[in-house]
C-alpha cells in the first residue's frame, strides 16, 4: 500500500473532534508516551487505542505469565488521545436490524455492557444453525461477568453496575412479533441462560414496569452499566505498567512487507513520526480499518452515530429510572443509561439522518453534529418517561462517533488472508462491548501461541476469511 498524504482519499481519523461527555475527566494517560521517540521496530505493533486496542495489550502483558526473558515488546499507536474514538463516544446503532419486526435491539452503547442477541437468533438460526447461533448468545453473555471480574481484580473505578435492562416497544404488531420470536427460541431450548433471564411484559403492566410512556411490551433482562473510557484507562494503565509503549497522537498511514535484518519478512508501518517495523500486527481500527488494508473497503464502512448527555437544572433531583433502555419507536431503535449522578446519556435519533446516506455512511468526520439530529434529544425525558413532565432535564452535550459496519453484518476476527502476521478484530457494528474482551483474549492467543483461529473461543461466524472479503453479500444497503 503506498504512502497516504491526503487524508480526505481514505477513512482516517480526523484531527479534532467533539468532546464527548465521558472524555470530561481525562487520564494522565490521555496523550502520553513511554519514549519521547517511536520505537523503530517492535514484536507486536497494535494500532488503534480504543477498546479493541486496549484489550489486546492487556492480554498480552497482563494475562499468562511469561518464561524470563521472553515478554515480547509492544507497541501501541493511536492517531488521536487514548482512547478518543468510539469507545468513548458511544454513537448510534444506526444500522438496521436484519428483522425490524422481531429484533429486540442492540445497544450496548452510551456507557452499556448488553448482551443483545435475543433478536439477532432467528437471523443467525436461519443463516447458520441454532447450535451457532447459541454459541454466539452464550458468547456476549460471558461478557458481563468477564468485565466485572477484571474490574474488582484490577481495581478499577468505573462506576460499574449490574442492572436490568429494558428493550421497550411502541407499536403493537412488532411487540407481539419480538414476544413470539422470544417464545419460538424458547421452545427451541438453545442458549437456556441467556433466553431463560429474558422476561417478557404485557401491555397490560408494560408502562407501570419500565416507565416508558406508551409502552405496549417490553423486555427485562440482564446488564450492566459503566464509564467505558476510565474502564478501558484503568486497563491501559495496567498495560504499561507491564511495559506496554503507549504513543499517542500518531497516526499511521500505510504498511508494506520488508525484510528484516535476519532476512525474515517484517511489516513496515508508516506513521506520521516516522517508521516502524513489527513482526506482527494487531488491527484495532474499527471504521478507519479500510485506510490501512484496503481489502476492506466496501467490508468494514465506518457510519457516523450521535449521543447526548442530559443533565437536570441545579438543585433538582431526577427521578430514578428502573433500569437502561434499548427503546424500539417508529422507525427507530434509541438508548438510554441513566448515570449514578441522575443524569441520562442518550443516543440514536436514526429517523432523523438515516435516509440521508452523506450524513452518516463513510463518513468519519467526529468533529462535526449529525445537523439532522442536532434538536432530536431536546425534551426527550419529558416526551417519554412517567415523571419527567416538570424535570426541567435538558441537553448539556452532545457529540457524534464512528463507529464501523460490516456488510454480512458480523464482526471480521484472525488473521488478515494473504498477509501474515497481520490480525484484525473489526466491524463491531456498535455493539463491541459484550464482544471485544473475550475476541481480544482469544486473538491474543493466537499472536502469542500461534493458536488457530478454531482453537479459539471465538465464534466461528466472527472469522475473516478470503470468502467473505469476495463476497458480494451486503446486508447494510439491501435494507
Amino acid at each position: 500500500m503506498e504512502d497516504v498524504d491526503d487524508s480526505d482519499t481514505k477513512p482516517f481519523p480526523t484531527k479534532t473532534s467533539i468532546p464527548p461527555f465521558w472524555r470530561s475527566e481525562l487520564d494522565p494517560l490521555d496523550e502520553y508516551r513511554s519514549t519521547e521517540s517511536l520505537p523503530t521496530t517492535c514484536d507486536v505493533l497494535i494500532i488503534g487505542g480504543g477498546y479493541a486496542g486496549i484489550a489486546a495489550a492487556y492480554h498480552l502483558l497482563c494475562g499468562d505469565k511469561y518464561e524470563p526473558g521472553t515478554k515480547p515488546s509492544v507497541v501501541l499507536v493511536e492517531a488521536r488521545q487514548a482512547c478518543s474514538g468510539a469507545t468513548a463516544r458511544n454513537g448510534s446503532n444506526t444500522q438496521p436490524p436484519f428483522d425490524l419486526l422481531s429484533v429486540l435491539i442492540s445497544c450496548d452503547l452510551g456507557g452499556h455492557l448488553k448482551p443483545s442477541v435475543y433478536g439477532r437468533l432467528p437471523d443467525y438460526i436461519e443463516r447458520f444453525g441454532s447450535a451457532t447461533a447459541a454459541n454466539v448468545a452464550d458468547f456476549e453473555w460471558k461478557h458481563i461477568d468477564a468485565i466485572a471480574e477484571v474490574i474488582k481484580k484490577e481495581g478499577i473505578e468505573c462506576d460499574f453496575e449490574i442492572v436490568r435492562t429494558f428493550n421497550v416497544y411502541t407499536d403493537r404488531e412488532q411487540a407481539l412479533k419480538a414476544k413470539n420470536a422470544y417464545l419460538k427460541l424458547k421452545s427451541l431450548g438453545i442458549a437456556k441462560e441467556t433466553i431463560n433471564d429474558l422476561v417478557w411484559t404485557d401491555e397490560d403492566k408494560a408502562q407501570e414496569v419500565s416507565g416508558f410512556k406508551d409502552c405496549v411490551g417490553c423486555f427485562a433482562s440482564r446488564a450492566a452499566t459503566l464509564w467505558p473510557y476510565k474502564l478501558m484507562m484503568g486497563l491501559l494503565s495496567k498495560a504499561v505498567g507491564q511495559g506496554l509503549n503507549l504513543q499517542t497522537n500518531t497516526p499511521a498511514s500505510s504498511i508494506d512487507r520488508e525484510l528484516g535484518p535476519n532476512g525474515g519478512k517484517r511489516w513496515k508501518v508508516t506513521t506520521a513520526r516516522g517508521p516502524i517495523s513489527a513482526s506482527k500486527i494487531i488491527f484495532a481500527t474499527n471504521g478507519y480499518t479500510s485506510a490501512l488494508l484496503p481489502e476492506y473497503e466496501n467490508k468494514i464502512i465506518p457510519a457516523r452515530g450521535i449521543a447526548c448527555h442530559i443533565t437536570l437544572p441545579p438543585g433538582t433531583e431526577a427521578p430514578k429510572l428502573p433500569g437502561s433502555y434499548g427503546i424500539l419507536l417508529p422507525r427507530a431503535w434509541d438508548y438510554l443509561n441513566q448515570r449514578p449522578d441522575g443524569s441520562i446519556i442518550v443516543g440514536g435519533a436514526r429517523p432523523t439522518f438515516f435516509a440521508q446516506d452523506s450524513e452518516w455512511k463513510n463518513n468519519v468526520d467526529d468533529n462535526t453534529l449529525i445537523d439532522p439530529a442536532a434538536h432530536y434529544f431536546d425534551t426527550y425525558m419529558q416526551r417519554h418517561f412517567v415523571g419527567w413532565e416538570n424535570s426541567g432535564a435538558h441537553v448539556e452535550s452532545i457529540w457524534t462517533g464512528i463507529m464501523g459496519y460490516n456488510s454480512d453484518g458480523l464482526p471480521r476476527v484472525g488473521q488478515v488472508p494473504g498477509r501474515e502476521g497481520c490480525f484484525i478484530a473489526a466491524g463491531f457494528g456498535g455493539h463491541g462491548m459484550p464482544v471485544i474482551w473475550l475476541v481480544m483474549k482469544s486473538l491474543t492467543e493466537m499472536v502469542r501461541y500461534g493458536k488457530k483461529f478454531e482453537q479459539t473461543a471465538v465464534p466461528n461466524i466472527y472469522k475473516t476469511t478470503k470468502e467473505r472479503l469476495e463476497s458480494t453479500e451486503d446486508r447494510l444497503n439491501s435494507q
